[in-house]
């Protein structure tokens, strides 16, 4: 450089300045995208549309319930009613029974004995030492019915327990039914402490 000249140096410039101005640009370009996205209005669901019938006359009054059955119509009066009353031997008022068991009742019968334990059970948490047979007799009617449960014989000191399991045999109802007519049957039971 010549003397005399004064020249002013070029005002230094630094590299970051592109940095500062691209990342203004892109500031602006989000909030511009902000603003821009909350302004618009969001697409309105469809709204499910229900046809209602128009409006009729007999709309003012109130609407009638149609699965109520209308009364039956009165019939004239045709004099007393007399009603028949079957009833099927069941053989419970015959002198002596000549059927026989079957397999299925003799099952019935064993399960309606083991049901009846409970009656001892009871009154072996009172007295502890019980311990005895009982036999109930049972007529089963011809068809099941169970015409009478008593006690045949009692061996226990008392005789609530025999009564208790007796009643059990009465409350059955029904038992299968005999073959050949009603039968009297005798059940043994054996009642020991923590036996069955």
């Amino acid at each position: 450089m010549p003397a005399g000249t004064a020249s002013t140096p070029p005002p230094p410039t630094s590299g970051n300045a592109k940095y500062v101005i691209v990342a203004l640009l892109l500031l602006g370009g989000i909030i511009g995208l902000v603003v821009w996205r909350n302004s618009q209005k969001p697409p309105e669901q469809p709204v499910a549309q229900i046809p209602v019938p128009p409006p009729s006359a007999s709309s003012a009054t109130p609407p009638q319930i149609d699965d109520v059955p209308p009364p039956p119509p009165e019939e004239p009066d045709a004099g007393p009613v007399h009603h028949t009353v079957s009833t099927v031997a069941s053989g419970c008022e015959a002198k002596s029974c000549g059927g026989s068991t079957t397999n299925e009742l003799e099952g019935a019968l064993a399960f309606r004995a083991k049901q009846a334990h409970r009656c001892y059970d009871s009154a072996l948490a009172v007295d502890n030492t019980l311990k005895g047979k009982v036999q109930i007799a049972v007529r089963i009617g011809a068809n099941g019915a169970v015409c009478s449960a008593n006690v045949a014989s009692n061996e226990l000191a008392t005789t609530s327990v025999a009564q208790c399991v007796a009643g059990y045999f009465r409350s059955t109802g029904h038992f299968p039914a005999p073959k050949g007519g009603c039968v009297d049957a005798q059940v043994p039971i054996s009642f020991v402490p923590g036996g069955r």
